[in-house]
């Protein structure tokens, strides 16, 4: 037995039904394709607390993505609610930013996250006390000090990180030990997941995020989703 991963479970799932079960908080979980958010939602069944499940739909997703969506629901039982910024909004950004925009210019890259992500973030996290999501610190340098809890001064509410501090070897254990789904791509070498346009499959040494927009420092690469004080 891995002592170490056993405690890491042990902790999410003390701080998920003590700081949301027992507290009775209204909260919500944010999938987005990945194995880290389906180990999210299986820990939060397991802590027997009540959640909503959404994702963002950037109109910019893999069909291997689209199609892991349907898998998780039909394996957890869950509907996953779907949120994306108006139509005209997209029709605007895409007429500024046009097709290769993003790679000229890290404004306007972070402008397309920030319509295809944020605005819908912010109208899906409406009404809620909290959002589970299932970030890890060995993710990348803008994610190192990811806590279990934390108050998330951008969206203001308490955010939970219940995979905090899984290794990638405790995400494969998961994943395995409860025959979870995994998304296809990861087959073809990706090692994180976003949208089409800006995530690339990987070398087995790169790390892994190196496939998210590769193109820039890594210092730069979040969308403005999960942002941390170092």
């Amino acid at each position: 037995m891995n002592r170490s991963y056993e405690i890491k479970i042990t902790e999410a799932l003390h701080m998920l039904y003590t700081r949301i079960g027992e507290k009775n908080l209204n909260v919500t979980l944010a999938f987005s394709h990945q194995s880290e958010d389906a180990i999210a939602l299986s820990l939060a069944q397991k802590a027997g607390i009540a959640f909503r499940v959404f994702t963002l739909d950037t109109h910019k997703l893999f069909p291997e993505s689209l199609a892991y969506e349907k898998e998780i629901e039909a394996f957890f039982g869950i509907t996953i609610e779907r949120f994306s910024a108006e139509d005209a909004t997209i029709k605007a950004l895409e007429e500024k930013v046009g097709e290769y925009g993003i790679f000229d210019d890290i404004a306007l890259r972070k402008e397309c996250c920030h319509v295809r992500k944020i605005l819908p973030l912010k109208e899906a996290l409406r009404g809620y006390q909290g959002w589970i999501s299932g970030i890890r610190s060995a993710q990348s340098i803008t994610r190192a000090n990811t806590p279990l809890m934390e108050y998330d001064e951008n969206f203001k509410l308490l955010k939970f990180n219940p995979l905090a501090n899984f290794s990638d070897e405790d995400v494969e254990r998961y994943m395995q030990e409860h025959a979870i789904p995994k998304n296809a791509l990861y087959t073809k070498g990706f090692k994180s997941i976003g949208c089409k346009p800006c995530t690339r499959a990987v070398g087995e040494d790169e790390e892994i995020r190196a496939g998210r927009w590769w193109w820039e420092n890594p210092e730069h690469k979040e969308c403005g989703l999960h942002l941390h004080k170092s």
